[in-house]
């Protein structure tokens, strides 16, 4: 069972010609709403990967909350650890201009209300991989970790967004997945010796016997585990859209050590997803399904 314990929003997007200054208005061209919140994108890619996945999280009692969960019910993911709060379900509010430069605003509303106490729901067990990130209050995020520790559940933390209050929770977690810019910067929050960034991942390797993770763009993705380096690169693609790549790319390594795949065939996986869902508009309807994914990596 792939757990993921996270943010759950409804995405309300809206294109313009150019982003307002302060205290202006401006038109817009096209608006439009789509499910969102790192939690859920990253629930529904493990279940698109094939993965059987239960999500633990919050929503509102308004009319957001049905739209905001309608893939993920279409996903078949298990929302029974999905409560009900009376905040208003999360939302994101998307700026796009014409050249694709956005500004976003997030209200947590429900997210903030998800507490420790819910993890009760999640019922990690022994083998289970459960799937963190930093959309909800952090008592949250350092409850499951412990918790998935003492079940001998395997422990994912996705470090967005950054937060410098969350650098201690690095080494409460089995695996860390970070982009290039959110290690930087928890490297220097946690004083990572080395010069240069594979210094300071080896470095954190090291001290925490944990394995780091880092996603490079188009680049593909660096990881250091147990003293050994792995490099995956992406595939060749066209980027139209990258919103959701790195939720993919969560998801797929998710579902993928769930399965029992070894880290370097978990990576390559994950990152031929999150190259794919590029190359489509949106985040989770951006999110490819399996077939798609292991037909990408067989050889040509």
């Amino acid at each position: 069972m792939i757990i993921v314990v996270g943010s759950i929003n409804l995405d309300l997007i809206a294109n313009v010609e150019r982003l307002p200054a302060p205290g202006e208005t401006v038109p817009g061209s096209t608006f439009r709403t789509a499910p969102g919140g790192k939690g859920a994108n990253q629930a529904l890619a493990a279940a698109r990967a094939g993965g059987k996945v239960r999500m633990v999280g919050a929503v509102g009692k308004d009319a957001f909350a049905g739209e905001a969960l309608a893939l993920l019910k279409e996903g078949k993911v298990d929302l029974a650890g999905v409560r009900e709060a009376a905040a208003a379900t999360g939302v994101a509010l998307i700026f796009v201009d014409r050249h694709g430069e956005n500004v976003i605003v997030i209200v947590a509303g429900a997210n903030g209300t998800l507490l420790p106490g819910d993890l009760a729901k999640a019922d990690f067990r022994k083998g289970d991989v459960v799937l963190l990130q930093n959309e909800v209050p952090l008592e949250t995020v350092e409850g499951a970790l412990d918790a998935a520790r003492k079940a001998a559940a395997r422990s994912i933390l996705n470090t967005a967004p950054f937060r410098p209050e969350a650098a201690h929770l690095l080494a409460k977690a089995d695996h860390v997945v970070a982009n290039e810019t959110e290690f930087d910067l928890y490297a220097e929050a946690l004083g990572l010796a080395g010069d240069t960034r594979q210094e300071r991942m080896r470095a954190f390797a090291k001290q925490t016997g944990r394995a780091i993770v880092v996603t490079l763009g188009g680049d593909g993705v660096i990881a250091v585990e147990a003293g050994r380096e792995l490099r995956v690169p992406a595939l060749k693609v066209t980027p139209v859209d990258t919103v959701g790549a790195g939720d993919t790319f969560c998801g797929y390594l998710a579902a993928s050590l769930s399965d029992g795949l070894p880290l370097d065939r978990a990576l390559a996986r994950a990152a031929a997803a999150g190259s794919l869902a590029c190359t489509k508009h949106g985040a989770q309807p951006s999110i490819p399904l399996h077939a798609e994914v292991d037909g990408a990596l067989r050889p040509s």
